[in-house]
């Protein structure tokens, strides 16, 4: 077992916040195996932790989201092995997709589980599995580029996985390859005698011509505290497609902050959901570049938390090149005490002529107690643009439940029933019958 933060708590150092976050550092450093070293990329990411402080309110982007209860505990790293034998068929049987069979990789608190994947019927020359054996069939260099993408220091928690991610799920596809089955990646978090720090680490690569549907579904126990760092990289290469769906329904006393960065070469297609219902707090990173002209990103987003759940959700698209096309939808369902955050910032820059971009944040608040801060921003430099975004907060209406009551239908049932039309629009983008029904159907009994 790694050394705890606790151990730590001597190092020299004023501020709490500095010395909590290098005990983070020491303790996700402890646990990375020999054989997955990477050694420059990560000494130069620890030099910029090294100029960097753990996250407060004081800081914009991080304003509405206090991870003060962080800073009260003391958490470990798994162990090489941890988790993979005590996680059996039975415990993930019911999250497997039918429509990915023979193509799912698993992964246990951070660490990829060859036992319980499977990945049959690739395309010739495709790879997916884990890094640790996967690094001796791709070029050093190449691959260290490509997992910088990320791993900035005004980021502190991807220089924090970088610095210390024990094992990488990889998905490499060759030029002009085409995945038919959807690729499943499965995220276990294994709960053990100390709160744990995962941190899974994903890398996709679909070079010139190749296109993939990917589904990330991070799960965990309902009562385990604990902490997820999880970094997704996405690699579109010219004329390629990506359509990627990101599931979070991980356990009520679960922290997790998660990046997915994107970058798209000219004529590439990305199009993302992100989907957020546990967690008891819970934050999306999620950046896209777009580095070439007539570039296509589409973004839906769906978060539905009661309680005194926080979900955040920050997005960044970067335009730089003419005729990009951005579309992108946010819906927000509060209930309770809960705290839903948006923050969406469009910046179009003097090269990116020509460009079309549409923002939307939609937030349902169904308690007089929940709270949803929104803030959808364009930053326009370009003068040939068409650009809109926009922002609602509202409660059911009620003039829509007397519309419903007058068919005959229940004020408790019309309730539902608009919040499941709500909600749909967006889990309707996702491709697989079978995950929107089992979306729609947590949907219908959480409302």
């Amino acid at each position: 077992m790694a050394n705890s933060v606790s151990e730590v708590s001597t190092m020299a150092a004023t501020d709490p916040r500095e010395v909590y976050l290098q005990g983070l550092v020491q303790t996700v450093k402890a646990a990375v195996p020999e054989d997955l070293a990477l050694s420059n990329l990560r000494s130069r990411t620890e030099l910029l932790l090294k100029e960097q402080t753990f996250p407060s309110p004081r800081q914009e982007d991080w304003r509405f989201t206090d991870l003060s209860a962080l800073l009260a505990i003391a958490f470990t790293s798994p162990g090489a092995t941890s988790g993979a034998t005590t996680v059996a068929e039975a415990d993930i049987a019911d999250l497997r997709l039918p429509e990915t069979t023979g193509a799912q990789l698993v992964v246990v608190n951070g660490r990829f589980s060859a036992e319980l994947s499977q990945v049959e019927g690739l395309p010739p020359g495709a790879i997916a599995g884990s890094l640790r054996t996967l690094a001796t069939q791709l070029d050093p260099d190449q691959l260290a580029d490509r997992l910088a993408q990320a791993s900035g220091g005004h980021d502190v928690f991807t220089a924090l996985n970088t610095v210390g991610f024990g094992d990488a799920v990889v998905v490499w596809l060759p030029r002009n390859s085409v995945v038919e089955t959807p690729l499943q990646i499965i995220y276990v978090s294994q709960p053990e005698a100390h709160p744990l720090i995962v941190q899974p680490r994903c890398l996709v690569v679909a070079e010139s011509g190749s296109a993939l549907t990917l589904i990330e579904d991070f799960w965990g126990e309902a009562s385990d505290t604990h902490f997820t760092n999880a970094v997704t990289e996405l690699w579109l290469d010219a004329n390629a497609q990506i359509t990627h769906s990101r599931i979070q329904h991980e356990g009520a006393g679960t922290f997790q902050i998660a990046k997915t960065v994107v970058t798209q070469a000219r004529d590439s297609q990305y199009l993302g959901t992100a989907v957020d219902f546990g967690a008891k707090l819970a934050r999306h990173n999620w950046e896209i570049y777009q580095t070439g002209e007539q570039t296509t990103t589409k973004l839906y987003g769906l978060g539905a938390i009661a309680a005194n759940q926080h979900s955040d959700t920050h997005s960044l698209v970067a335009l730089s090149h003419p005729h990009g096309v951005v579309e992108q939808e946010h819906k927000a369902i509060v209930d309770g005490k809960a705290h839903s955050v948006f923050n969406g910032r469009m910046a179009v820059a003097q090269k990116a002529q020509h460009t079309s971009a549409s923002q939307l944040n939609r937030n349902l608040l169904l308690s007089d107690q929940a709270r949803v801060d929104t803030k959808p921003q364009l930053e326009i430099v370009a003068d040939n643009v068409k650009c809109a975004h926009g922002a609602t907060v509202s409660q059911l209406q009620s003039d829509e439940i007397f519309y419903l009551q007058s068919r005959g239908i229940s004020a408790p049932q019309a309730q539902r029933l608009l919040i499941y039309a709500f909600a749909m629009e967006i889990l309707d983008r996702i491709p697989l019958a079978t995950l929107r029904s089992r979306l729609a159907q947590t949907i219908a009994q959480w409302a």
